[in-house]
């Protein structure tokens, strides 16, 4: 049993819990709440004190963020537990000791019951994001449960919250936990990438449309490719080393342009003209030509909340129309929202106003989403971010 300050519901509010959602919200709380610590660990309890859950506590709109819906002390085995089976459904999905792949998600945030926690792997090194202070006191912990559960598969462990945590908050930011890393060098269905941990976006790489390229494989053999907001160029180096005849890879970054520049080096398979860009991508549209077979919108999130939602539906219609009017008849669109706040049927009506406006004959060929090591939870839909379309273009 564990012995944390408790949190009591409203009468009638203890629903969502009972269905394992993770969060509760600020309405929800009957108790008082002035003298809990930020990031402290809570009890919630029902308003008859049934247990519910244990979590996080944050002042804001979400103040609970639940770890457990079991009644445990939240120690060292723990962590251990949770880490454990984060990385049997890893094993069970075959991405360790696969020859071909060695890049992958191994802990989703709430999809694997954890809030606030994402762990990357990287051919051996470990990198940690925490999205909240409460998580990120835990993150030594984690830390060692990354070590017991992964032996000598694990060479390193890097903490880089820095970007996701408040800028008041001073306990650590990016550093190494664990180790050292073996190599910043990771293969993805045999695709060569080189890794910026410490300065790249995100964990260092964008694991969650690994399918998605494979899936661009397909449709790339002989044809002209623009790969738009290309960052690393994943998109691209799989478009070439699949048959493409020519790619063009953009993006606003010259960080990221001379990123892409050098995955497309380590690949020595890649004959195919390659060129790149640094351009605001809309502007960039607007002004080629239609002779693209291909068209690749992966935009970084438009929207980061309910108030910021009209203006990126506007946004990806707008990016999506100036797309639809210039592709090539017969061309193929391979287009994406990581928007939480945009759910794929938002985004599917924004793709249907954008084909209406272009007069153009598009239809659907694929609906896409993220990979299976970034498992959607059941019970907390919030989980599915990544939603996309495969359109064929007349």
């Amino acid at each position: 049993m564990s012995n944390y300050p408790v949190i009591k519901l409203k009468k009638g509010k203890e629903i969502s819990l009972k269905r394992r959602h993770h969060w509760v919200f600020s309405g929800a709380i009957a108790s008082s709440t002035s003298e809990l610590e930020a990031g402290c660990l809570v009890k919630v309890l029902s308003s008859r004190d049934e247990f519910l859950g244990i979590g996080h506590f944050a002042q804001g709109s979400i103040m609970v963020r639940v770890i457990s819906f079991i009644d445990r002390a939240i120690d060292q085995e723990f962590w251990n537990d949770k880490l454990h089976s984060a990385i049997q459904l890893r094993k069970n999905l075959g991405l360790f000791d696969n020859p071909h792949t060695n890049v992958f998600r191994l802990v989703h945030g709430e999809g694997d019951g954890l809030p606030g926690l994402i762990v990357d792997f990287y051919n051996g090194t470990a990198v940690i994001q925490c999205h909240d202070t409460a998580m990120h006191v835990h993150r030594l912990a984690i830390s060692e449960a990354l070590q017991s559960n992964l032996g000598s598969s694990l060479s390193a462990v890097y903490d880089k919250s820095f970007e996701t945590l408040p800028k008041s908050y001073e306990s650590g930011g990016n550093e190494w936990l664990h180790g050292k890393p073996l190599t910043d060098l990771v293969q993805e269905y045999g695709a060569s990438y080189k890794i910026d941990w410490e300065k790249g976006q995100k964990t260092g790489f964008f694991i969650d449309q690994r399918e998605n390229r494979k899936l661009l494989g397909d449709y790339s053999q002989d044809k002209k490719v623009l790969n738009t907001f290309c960052y690393s160029g994943g998109f691209s180096v799989t478009s070439l080393l699949n048959g493409a005849k020519e790619v063009h890879s953009v993006d606003i970054s010259e960080k990221a342009i001379a990123l892409t520049e050098e995955n497309i080096q380590l690949n020595p398979a890649i004959s195919a003209p390659h060129d790149s860009i640094v351009a605001d991508v809309v502007k960039y549209i607007r002004e080629i030509g239609s002779d693209y077979d291909v068209i690749v919108l992966d935009p970084p999130a438009f929207a980061k909340n309910m108030k910021s939602r009209h203006n990126a539906v506007q946004a990806y219609k707008r990016l999506n129309l100036e797309a639809l009017k210039k592709i090539k008849p017969g061309g193929i669109l391979f287009t994406f929202s990581c928007s939480q706040v945009v759910d794929k049927t938002l985004f599917r009506n924004t793709l249907f106003s954008a084909a209406m406006e272009s007069r153009r004959s598009v239809r659907i060929l694929h609906q896409l989403s993220q990979p299976a090591d970034h498992p959607v939870n059941i019970f907390h839909p919030e989980t599915e971010y990544l939603k996309g379309l495969v359109l064929f273009v007349e």
